[in-house]
């Protein structure tokens, strides 16, 4: 059976108080469910606007989903974000999210609307690269002329990808950091025994699979 991790958002403190607005997302999601056979195994409410991206509950939900291998689950796409950019970013999150509402909005398609805007983007650039072009030959000085000092102030560089993966595995690790400490509480101290104790749990591996000895002493490293 899949299991579900449920989030949902309302904008004011009086509806999260009242329940205005999360009982239909509650109602939304949990149709889905049960018509799908799936789940719900934990469900977490935030009341923030959708413009802002902190959202604790959120990265609550998420870190739940990431151990437990769950799919996260929301009413609406908007419940989410209204912001573009901020969805995108939950793709790479490593963790499959469904909308209730639209079903058929998922992590694929998501990327599919990414190369879209990508395309977009390249379009944009192409349209800048000509406008600069014309502006240079009537004379108009391009450029910054702090040159490459500037580049570094912004603190750009080519490992930015390499700087991803390694956010990506550290993330992990700090969402199994009490997980870990209470299995060895309980007596489990040899990396099989805590990788057999994780698999027990349907922990996930950061790539979506079993924990051997070599994986959990790098998580231990990184602890």
């Amino acid at each position: 059976m899949c299991r579900v991790v449920a989030y949902y958002r309302v904008s004011t403190e009086g509806q999260g108080r009242s329940g205005l607005g999360l009982d239909a997302q509650r109602h939304a999601v949990h149709a889905l469910c049960d018509g799908r056979g799936w789940e719900v195994v934990t469900e977490y409410t935030e009341v923030e606007s959708g413009k802002r991206n902190d959202r604790p509950q959120l990265e609550a939900a998420l870190a739940d989903a990431r151990r437990t291998g769950a799919k996260l689950v929301v009413a609406k796409l908007d419940r989410l974000s209204r912001n573009a950019e901020f969805t995108l970013s939950l793709r790479n999150s490593g963790v499959d999210f469904v909308c209730a509402d639209n079903p058929d909005v998922n992590r694929l398609t998501i990327g599919l609307l990414a190369v879209i805007n990508e395309d977009e983007r390249e379009r944009i650039a192409e349209r800048t690269r000509v406008a600069l072009q014309a502006a240079k030959a009537r004379g108009v000085r391009l450029g910054n002329p702090n040159g490459a000092a500037a580049l570094r102030r912004a603190g750009k560089g080519n490992g930015a990808a390499v700087e991803a993966v390694k956010g990506n595995a550290e993330r992990l690790a700090a969402d199994l950091k009490g997980t870990v400490e209470e299995i060895m509480a309980s007596g489990a101290t040899s990396l099989p025994a805590i990788a057999a104790e994780l698999n027990a749990r349907h922990i996930q591996t950061r790539r979506g699979g079993k924990w051997h000895a070599s994986s959990v002493r790098n998580l231990l490293v990184r602890l």
